[in-house]
């Protein structure tokens, strides 16, 4: 009982530390996946640098042509920002 007393507190922190910060980053990095499968041709997207653009072509090797002002460039899908392109979809 007493060996009992002594790792409860740590035992509470390893809960709180899955329940606040390692289960959201798991959430995250599902809809991050899911957003990353689900991006199609026309899509308007933003870049983790800001670059923003829209899908001219998706390649089976997870990567994608993204059409700018300056002309057409090749991004890893992972490079495509989920926020930044949900919100500057939202407003336009």
């Amino acid at each position: 009982m007493e060996a009992l007393n002594q790792f409860l507190p740590l035992l509470m922190i390893m809960v709180v530390a899955y329940f606040f910060m390692i289960r959201p980053q798991m959430k995250r990095q599902k809809q991050e996946k899911e957003f990353v499968n689900a991006m199609s041709k026309g899509d308007k997207i933003v870049t983790k640098s800001g670059m923003h653009g829209k899908i001219v072509e998706l390649n089976d090797d997870g990567t994608c042509v993204v059409e700018t002002m300056a002309g057409k460039i090749k991004f890893d899908r992972t490079a495509i920002s989920m926020e930044m392109s949900q919100s500057a979809n939202k407003v336009k």
